[in-house]
């Protein structure tokens, strides 16, 4: 084994004693270090939003009482990112026997292999090499579907067997994930779909730190924080998890999409923000974030979706990713900046949102997912549009209507031709830019549809759509 050293670490374990180190286990590591954390005002899981007061005081709970954890949610609630932040709770470098033969990163004064021992008592300590182990290295993952014994706790290795090691000792074994992962943190996702035999050994782990391979048990004091991840529907479906396991996880954590559509909104600008810089910036109004969350949201409500499959926070990255690739795309083909999203560049979100929503076969009466997607989108513009129309007063607009007023849009027109369309209506349409006060041609179209999509949504005015272009009316 190698790692990155500091020249100011001690590199022999007599060093390393003289230094006053002394050992601790990961669970005491990540209890102190968060302690000290708390203790400083900080934020020990800086970038998630929206779980201040649910999720994370129930994590440091856990942590503070050196639990093992499960994190229950469907998908797209950051479980595996909580997991993975836990790794900064871990102290930054721990040393470890720095020799080419151990299969595990050995605490120096706490080993737990024979060879580990032997190195240990027979060598001098200023003989014996240190190197340091950094936290990142220190988090292993796994998806449960498809793994077996050997991927995560080991094996017995027929050419050791062959060189004459006897089966049932320790030297036989080919070590997995779990025991590879002493002294860190190993994560399983999705813990219910994994095999019953590997379930089994987990729960060896968890109950005496122990490793039991082909009926052979080999003790050893593992030390390790075990996570889980899983979804409910399949969690708390009988016989999915065997009973022994759960009552060993020590703390379970509830996760939950967002409570509120400006918390959705927030997540998205954070984890897409760097998606709209570049040669062609992208400026997004606040009434098309609004409405791009409001289809998450309307997913996740409506009777068309499976809710025990859950609409993922990376259904709302994917369908905004789709929008702002439309808009650019307009922006560059007629040299239009910046690039301002309308409610046209929708139309293209059934690309990113098949396969991502899941249809309850039995409240769809065979409607497609397009059928579906379609009927979401209406919803949620028709939301959005009305909490507008309270504040803006829009109503004057649809007058302009009924005096034979038609308006052609599409997300490859340009923005001047609705600037030069507008020329020649009331004054009343000015109305429409309150809601989005801008010059810019751009963000003025996008208003336009918006106002547009709004009425025809809440049923005050028509629509007629002909080769990928719409054309509104009374």
């Amino acid at each position: 084994m190698t790692a990155a050293k500091s020249p100011d670490f001690p590199t022999n374990y007599q060093a390393l004693v003289d230094s006053g180190w002394k050992t601790r286990s990961v669970k005491e590591e990540m209890k102190a270090n968060l302690i000290s954390i708390l203790e400083s005002g900080e934020d020990p899981f800086a970038g998630i939003v929206g779980y201040e007061d649910t999720v994370i005081p129930e994590v440091n709970l856990a942590v503070l009482a050196e639990h093992d954890m499960l994190f229950l949610g469907e998908k797209g609630q950051a479980k595996s990112r909580m997991m993975r932040l836990l790794v900064g709770l871990l102290d930054e470098w721990i040393p470890y026997i720095d020799d080419p033969r151990l299969s595990v990163h050995e605490d120096p004064s706490k080993p737990i292999t024979s060879l580990g021992k032997t190195l240990v008592s027979e060598t001098r300590p200023e003989d014996l090499s240190i190197a340091w182990w950094h936290r990142e290295q220190r988090y292993a993952e796994r998806l449960g579907p498809g793994t077996k014994f050997a991927d995560i706790i080991g094996e017995i290795d027929p050419a050791k067997l062959t060189g004459g090691v006897s089966l049932g000792a320790e030297e036989a074994l080919a070590f997995g994930l779990i025991p590879r992962m002493h002294r860190g943190i190993f994560a399983m996702n999705e813990l219910p779909e994994l095999d019953d035999l590997v379930q089994v050994g987990l729960f060896n782990i968890l109950e005496e730190r122990d490793v039991q391979i082909r009926g052979y048990p080999i003790q050893f004091d593992l030390d390790i924080s075990i996570l889980f991840s899983a979804n409910p529907s399949t969690y708390n479906r009988s016989g999915k998890v065997i009973p022994q396991l759960k009552d060993r996880i020590g703390s379970l954590i509830r996760t939950h999409y967002p409570n509120d559509r400006e918390l959705g909104i927030e997540i998205l600008q954070q984890e897409a923000s760097a998606s709209l810089l570049g040669s062609y910036p992208v400026q997004v109004p606040l009434f098309m974030y609004q409405v791009l969350e409001e289809i998450t949201v309307q997913a996740r409500k409506s009777k068309f979706v499976d809710h025990a499959s859950g609409v993922s926070a990376r259904f709302s990255l994917a369908n905004f990713r789709t929008m702002v690739a439309s808009a650019r795309r307009r922006s560059i083909l007629h040299q239009e900046r910046p690039a301002v999203p309308r409610i046209s560049d929708l139309g293209h979100l059934y690309t990113s949102a098949t396969g991502k929503l899941e249809l309850d076969m039995m409240g769809t009466h065979q409607m497609s997912e397009k059928q579906v997607m379609d009927n979401v989108i209406a919803d949620s513009i028709r939301t959005v549009f009305e909490e507008y129309v309270d504040q803006h007063g829009l109503e004057a607009i649809a007058e302009i209507f009924r005096k034979g007023f038609r308006v052609e849009v599409g997300d490859l027109l340009p923005s001047s031709a609705y600037a030069e369309r507008l020329q020649h209506v009331p004054k009343a349409w000015e109305l429409a830019f309150q809601v989005n006060a801008a010059e810019n041609e751009a963000v003025r179209a996008s208003c336009v549809e918006f106002i547009l999509a709004g009425m025809y949504c809440t049923d005050r005015i028509s629509r007629s759509q002909r080769h990928g272009k719409i054309e509104y009316e009374i």
